[in-house]
């Protein structure tokens, strides 16, 4: 399984491309189950690979994941001229909607590059598929990060995505459950509330988690349901948690809360981190590196529990050995794919 028998359910960033001593300093003694990198960590792979070496020799595990946001397009944290500029999910939903088999094969091969670009540097975890829909007035923090509206097509992209993910041995998490879809403003600013019947939610935004429930990772939606729980957001919400995330839609696997530094939660980092996992989630996901945050998490994030352990586990036997690949021909007919017709 590990090499630590019970690592902290937490996961935690760092403050730039290089590990700083009172960082590594602290990650050994907090122990933390893995890190997550933006772009202020990512400046060339070979520094990359070294920083990614680094996090996991602090608390000694070489299988602590190492998560990013690699999505495409405007959310991507290895960018050009370092890495390739990926098209965004909304992209592959339009192909999708007039000719499913060239989207589908599309999907694929721009998975298969993200998975080798994050695996070539030392990251097994990347946030994707995100199986929110898209709606008409809603947050543009969503808009052509979502593959569309239609759910079932959705839901079909993302399986593509989850199923490429692991083929190559990178893990992948859908994201934000149990969805963000309808969110009028942006989480990482402020709190959104959704007043969409229970029923209607049913039949549209659970839909694609629904399908791929199987899913190894998860991570949760700072978004409160006013049908669902009227005082907390999906992230804090036991009832969200346990009747809808692990309930009607039936995920089992690991559950991440969102980043418990953007604005949408209330209260000090370390009440935010325990309501997280005091509702369900299994980890506390923090990412913006800062010393005095990691720190107050840390000292209220428990040892990750049996059941959630298992899950890590179980997740990782679904990890796939790639087989090898072409990397500028995968590149070249994409390109042919997204650009023709």
């Amino acid at each position: 399984m590990t090499d630590s028998v019970n690592p902290k359910a937490a996961i935690f960033g760092c403050e730039g491309p290089v590990l700083s001593a009172a960082e590594e300093s602290f990650f050994r003694s907090a122990d933390p189950l893995g890190f997550i990198l933006f772009a202020r960590n990512c400046e060339s792979p070979d520094q990359l690979r070294a920083l990614t070496s680094a996090l996991r020799a602090s608390i000694g595990r070489e299988d602590a994941p190492i998560l990013i946001d690699q999505e495409g397009g405007r959310v991507a944290r290895l960018k050009p001229p370092q890495w390739r500029a990926a098209p965004p999910p909304g992209l592959f939903g339009r192909l999708a909607s007039h000719d499913w088999e060239r989207a589908a094969e599309a999907l694929r091969i721009n998975t298969e590059l993200l998975a080798m670009e994050l695996s070539d540097v030392g990251i097994d975890v990347d946030c994707i598929p995100m199986l929110d829909l898209q709606f008409p007035g809603a947050s543009d923090v969503i808009g052509n990060r979502s593959f569309g509206g239609d759910p079932k097509l959705v839901a079909g992209l993302g399986k593509i995505v989850c199923d490429t993910l692991l083929a190559r041995g990178v893990m992948p998490v859908i994201k934000h459950m149990p969805g963000h879809g309808r969110a009028r403003v942006d989480s990482h600013k402020e709190l959104p509330v959704v007043g969409t019947a229970l029923p209607e939610l049913c039949a549209s935004d659970f839909v694609p988690f629904e399908s791929l429930a199987d899913a190894p990772w998860g991570m949760t939606a700072h978004v409160v349901f006013t049908d669902l729980d009227p005082d907390q957001p999906a992230t804090t919400s036991s009832k969200v948690i346990t009747e809808v995330i692990r309930g009607s839609i039936g995920f089992q696997g690991l559950l991440l809360s969102d980043d418990l530094s953007m604005e949408a939660l209330q209260g000090s980092l370390a009440q935010r981190a325990a309501r997280a996992l005091q509702a369900g989630c299994d980890i506390a996901l923090h990412c913006n590196g800062k010393a005095e945050e990691m720190i107050a998490i840390a000292e209220v994030a428990p040892a990750m529990t049996p059941l959630a352990m298992r899950r890590f586990a179980l997740a990782r036997t679904r990890l796939q050995q790639p087989a090898g690949a072409d990397f500028d021909l995968l590149q070249r007919r994409l390109e042919q794919l997204v650009n023709v017709g």
